[in-house]
């Protein structure tokens, strides 16, 4: 559970770093290109807090509730994995619309 909040914590960090830089290049409208890269560090903050944050939350919820069935059916193991992973690949495709923002 403590490395679950751990990654939400490091994805939302870096997510509103992302959205801070972004709003300091919107802010320099010396040229149209300039201000074009802070919003695109906007955008790509706000993909990856977003979906960190949503990632966050799902995971709590559905933590506590793998927990409580394994502690009821232990053989719903499996199961209960198999809904987690998904929940953490929403984190990782938050990453990737980032990465995709950034280099386009």
């Amino acid at each position: 559970m403590r490395i679950h909040k751990t990654l939400t914590l490091f994805f939302l960090v870096i997510g509103i770093a992302m959205l801070v830089t972004g709003f300091v290049y919107a802010q320099a409208e010396e040229d149209e290109a300039t201000a074009a890269v802070g919003y695109k560090m906007i955008g790509a903050g706000m993909a990856i807090g977003l979906a960190g944050l949503g990632a966050g939350v799902g995971m709590g919820t559905a933590s506590a509730a793998a927990i409580g069935a394994m502690a009821e059916k232990p053989e719903t193991f499996s199961k209960s994995l198999i809904y987690i992973v998904f929940i953490e690949a929403i984190a990782i495709y938050g990453l990737v619309i980032a990465f995709m923002i950034m280099m386009a």
